[in-house]
């Protein structure tokens, strides 16, 4: 009897054992799917160039085009950590890219500096290139472009304008309630449309039209200000704000480290088709882990399709969404997000989805 007790107890420390040793397997098998897939070779253009002397008028975006056929994988590149992305080195003009291929990536690297033309310069310190071209998005930089719908209810407005007029020009005298003293810059705007997302129908925030720019005049209140520059004619009713100096775009060009998707919100300036360089607005922001510098691919979306054949007409496909571009996310906001549109192949359409590439 007492050998019987003993070989079952083998045999159970035999079945625990095995059982262990299979859910052990089974765990590290698991964890091998959920891991991060290892990133894809790096793929060079097909003509990029052993060496790129930075010229004024270069970007990030422009260089990364030269070297790579998919230009967000500028960092990959340079095999810079996540610390190196978001506070990159400066490149500027003079410095030699070069594109070493001799490991198993090709890597790029900074050689000597080339002295270019003599000429005058005003700035004392050299100024690195941007990541895109400053002149495409220099306007919106600073200027408000979504409002919180509930910053209304406490933001200076104009009440009155000088002589009544109905609409004022620079240099003329608007007077507003609710101005803090401390602010030397207010620019002034109008609520447009609502940005609703067009999956869940949510109200994103409210779109700002930008009128223009004031400085205060004296004390009171309502207080006076003068109207230093105009965009459009400033009246009684619209809103001010104050002024946010622009962000240095400095940051690289990247893939979002977590799954973001969304859809296209609207084309700046109300148009229905854009293309390359257009400004877009999308329906995801910083508490989805949108970042300035981030890249995304537009998508336009697969229709469907019904069957013509005699023998089966009732069958219908669902295409493939088809990918046609890419943007570059300049601007960020809470729940929106404004970008411009590096590469695409077709018209660009309020509605299309956007996602990692």
């Amino acid at each position: 009897m007492q050998s019987i007790t003993v070989m079952r107890r083998i045999i159970f420390a035999l079945l625990l054992s095995f059982s262990t040793a299979a859910t052990t397997m089974a765990l590290a098998q698991g964890a091998q799917s959920s891991a991060v897939p290892v990133a894809k070779p790096i793929e060079l253009a097909a003509d990029a160039p052993d060496r790129h002397i930075v010229v004024p008028g270069d970007t990030l975006w422009g260089i990364s085009a030269k070297f790579l056929k998919d230009p967000f994988r500028w960092p990959d590149l340079w095999k810079m950590n996540a610390e190196q992305v978001r506070n990159p080195h400066r490149i500027y003009p003079g410095q030699v890219v070069i594109l070493d291929r001799s490991g198993a990536e090709p890597q790029l690297r900074l050689g000597q500096v080339i002295k270019l033309e003599p000429q005058v310069r005003i700035e004392s310190t050299p100024k690195e290139i941007p990541a895109i071209p400053a002149q495409a998005i220099e306007p919106f930089l600073a200027q408000p472009l979504v409002i919180d719908a509930a910053a209304f209810e406490n933001a200076p407005r104009v009440v009155a304008t000088q002589e009544n007029r109905v609409y004022t020009g620079t240099g003329d005298t608007i007077y507003a309630t609710g101005v803090d003293p401390v602010v030397k810059l207010w620019q002034v705007y109008r609520p447009g449309k609502p940005l609703i997302d067009p999956d869940n129908g949510e109200v994103l925030g409210m779109e700002a039209i930008y009128l223009g720019a004031a400085r205060p005049a004296g004390d009171g209140e309502p207080a006076p200000l003068t109207i230093s520059s105009v965009k459009q004619e400033i009246g009684r009713g619209d809103y001010l704000v104050a002024a946010s100096r622009p962000e240095v775009l400095s940051y690289v060009p990247r893939v979002p480290e977590q799954a973001i998707s969304g859809r296209i919100l609207a084309l700046y300036g109300g148009i229905g088709e854009g293309g390359r360089n257009s400004i877009i607005s999308i329906s995801r922001g910083t508490r989805d882990g949108l970042e300035m510098g981030h890249v995304l691919a537009l998508y336009r979306a697969g229709t469907t399709v019904s069957n013509r054949f005699e023998d089966d007409k009732l069958r219908s496909h669902k295409l493939p969404d088809e990918r046609y571009g890419l943007i570059f996310i300049f601007r960020v906001f809470d729940r929106v997000a404004y970008g411009l549109v590096t590469d695409a192949s077709r018209p660009v359409m309020a509605g299309d989805r956007v996602r990692q590439p």
